[in-house]
């Protein structure tokens, strides 16, 4: 059967909340990032854009390209409480959904049309959405994820774009190489060395050619060139998650072992979390007392796959938790409600320089093992 796919995507999600929160921001020039020399930008209204200033550029260089804007720290818990209830209106209203990160959302609506047109449906749920939330948001409609993603960036801001089977190479064909979903600036330039600029050309192109030039990668862009998609929209659910226990040699009561402990095991799933380009937004503690008495607690936090982050949270938990002073048998932690996206997204919060060390030690441990660099607590883990 022939998929029906919506891809819906909050418009500069991170400033519409901004906007929405105080309405004086609208119209403006808003960047969102760390507000000192040293920061970054997180996210940027339409506005500045105009100006040059787009996401991932130091924050000295978009005050340089836009003086006069707006500078916001940003609220990530905000963000992902309005990420949340988008994702709530979703969920009461869709058979099949996939969260495929803080702002966007795929849809499985296959089979729609037999009882309510796709389009008028899709349509219905957009209205909804920004009337319940107060957050504009635009959608594509098409034949698998890739079109329907693609057909969202030309929808916006705030529009609607379906892209019917038999026209979905008419309407690719014109579009420049870098509407392609996840095709890298490394690519990107590649492609245009070889002269290919627009989808057409690329579609054209043998696939073995651009086999032989990119290996794997090189056949998956050339089967979203021709808008060739087959992967699924896998369903959400807040209980996917990565967790890791660890069972104590002997019953223990050691404070210091235990601190050593949860940090070592915050920091691997938080670089789990990274490696899968993963983010979390529930941290769950379980403790086991030597009785076999087990109890957990969890806390929900704002997206991230920060240690810092993370450890921080697991170690208030441990605190409320661990109140009987009894031997412990066991420490679990779990982190939960993931959705796609990278470390990047926190990037209103933090440095350059501590971006930089959180890829330098995630470089260090790709090359040479997650345990090749540990903070030093950590290392006073015993038995």
């Amino acid at each position: 059967m022939e998929r029906t796919i919506l891809h819906l995507d909050l418009d500069t999600f991170f400033v519409s909340v901004e906007r929405l929160l105080n309405a004086r921001l609208t119209n403006l020039p808003l960047i969102i990032g760390g507000i000192s020399d040293r920061g970054v930008v997180a996210s940027c209204s339409y506005e500045a854009r105009q100006f040059g200033v787009h996401s991932g550029m130091p924050m000295r260089a978009a005050r340089y390209l836009c003086a006069d804007a707006v500078f916001i720290r940003g609220d990530m818990d905000q963000y992902t409480k309005y990420s949340r209830l988008v994702t709530e209106v979703i969920a009461d209203s869709a058979p099949v959904y996939e969260k495929a990160s803080i702002d966007e959302h795929y849809l499985d609506i296959s089979g729609m049309d037999r009882f309510f047109g796709s389009l008028k449906w899709s349509h219905e749920l957009r209205l909804r959405i920004i009337k319940e939330t107060g957050l504009p948001i635009s959608f594509g409609l098409s034949v698998n994820k890739t079109v329907a993603k693609i057909a969202t960036g030309e929808a916006k801001p705030n529009g609607e774009l379906s892209i019917i089977p038999h026209r979905v190479n008419e309407f690719l064909d014109p579009l420049s190489i870098q509407k392609i979903p996840m095709l890298g600036a490394k690519t990107a330039q590649t492609l245009q060395r070889m002269g290919v600029d627009t989808i057409s050309t690329l579609r054209q192109m043998p696939p073995e050619m651009l086999t032989y030039v990119m290996g794997k990668n090189g056949l998956a862009i050339w089967k979203k060139a021709n808008g060739i998609d087959h992967n699924p929209v896998v369903q959400y659910s807040e209980r996917k998650s990565i967790s890791s226990e660890h069972t104590f040699h002997q019953d223990s009561i050691d404070m210091q072992l235990f601190n050593a402990l949860l940090l070592s095991m915050s920091e691997r799933l938080a670089y789990d979390l990274r490696s899968k380009r993963k983010l979390c937004s529930v941290v769950t503690l379980k403790i086991r007392y030597a009785n076999f008495d087990t109890h957990t607690l969890q806390q929900c936090i704002a997206y991230t796959s920060f240690d810092h982050i993370i450890i921080e949270t697991v170690r208030s938990l441990f605190k409320r938790l661990y109140t009987r002073r009894m031997l412990l048998r066991l420490v679990g932690i779990k982190l939960s409600g993931l959705i796609e996206g990278v470390q990047q997204i926190d990037l209103f919060q933090h440095s350059e320089e501590m971006i930089s060390l959180y890829q330098a030690m995630d470089s260090i441990r790709n090359r040479f093992g997650a345990k090749a660099i540990r903070r030093g607590a950590a290392f006073n883990i015993q038995g």
